[in-house]
């Protein structure tokens, strides 16, 4: 069984259960967040906290980077949108753009969409020849690693729906004013080549898998539980890494 086809899309929050949970986490976030920026109890910069999302188009990926980084001060947290690589940036090499937005100690970043493109979209539209999206899986894993061996705590979202709640999205955005320009005519091409997308995602998920950086795929066809259960994961990394580390939490 493929890793997608085992995730449970039934999964599902009523609304007084996933507002109470959802408050609980942000508040537990909010906590540890003051603990890894210094500003509660050891008073010291605790490791650099970067958290990825990828997932497909309208999988909740804004949704729930909105929600982990509600509770938060702007100051101590910087969201990083990525998009196709500009003229400039292809001159690089595909890791470059990435590193001016990466935490420092204390810090913490999350990246809407990341250097994953490169095993994703720039292989499936072919904007990437074979040979280079081959070698970007060791490459981003190495990469990782090494940012990891520097102390860093990485965070890996993949948010999955169904094609048939993917779809629903899809025609709720182009009927609301408000939202049509979230839809784009490649957002149409991509859901055609739906199962090139999930062969890629698939390899993607057994090949950059690792104990630096994990994977967590999210059931996402309901948003409630899809944006508690990143809110949850989080908190729980960041705490059993402060843990590893000897930290004592209940102080401050």
């Amino acid at each position: 069984m493929s890793r997608l086809s085992a995730v449970d899309l039934s999964l599902s929050l009523g609304k007084n259960e996933g507002e109470r949970r959802l408050e609980e986490a942000q508040e537990r976030l909010l906590r540890l967040r003051l603990h890894l920026g210094g500003q509660i109890g050891r008073k010291e910069l605790g490791p650099p906290l970067c958290v990825v999302f990828e997932g497909w188009d309208a999988s909740g990926k804004g949704g729930a980077i909105k929600r982990l980084v509600a509770p938060l001060d702007p100051r101590h947290v910087r969201v990083a949108q990525f998009a196709a690589p500009t003229h400039d940036e292809k001159r690089h090499h595909f890791l470059w753009r990435f590193w001016p937005v990466l935490p420092g100690w204390g810090g913490m970043a999350v990246l809407d969409r990341s250097w994953y493109g490169r095993v994703l979209v720039e292989r499936v539209e072919g904007f990437a020849t074979e040979e280079q999206w081959q070698r970007a899986y060791e490459e981003v894993v190495q990469f990782e690693r090494t940012l990891a061996a520097e102390g860093m705590l990485i965070v890996k979202f993949w948010m999955h729906v169904s094609e048939e709640e993917q779809l629903g999205r899809f025609r709720s955005r182009a009927a609301d004013p408000l939202k049509t320009w979230k839809l784009t005519d490649e957002d149409w091409r991509n859901r055609e080549r739906r199962a090139e997308y999930e062969d890629a995602v698939e390899e993607m998920l057994e090949r950059t898998d690792h104990r630096a950086g994990r994977w967590t795929v999210v059931p996402g066809d309901d948003k409630r539980w899809a944006r508690v259960a990143v809110v949850e994961r989080v908190c729980e990394a960041v705490e059993a890494e402060l843990d590893r580390r000897g930290w004592d939490l209940s102080a401050g």
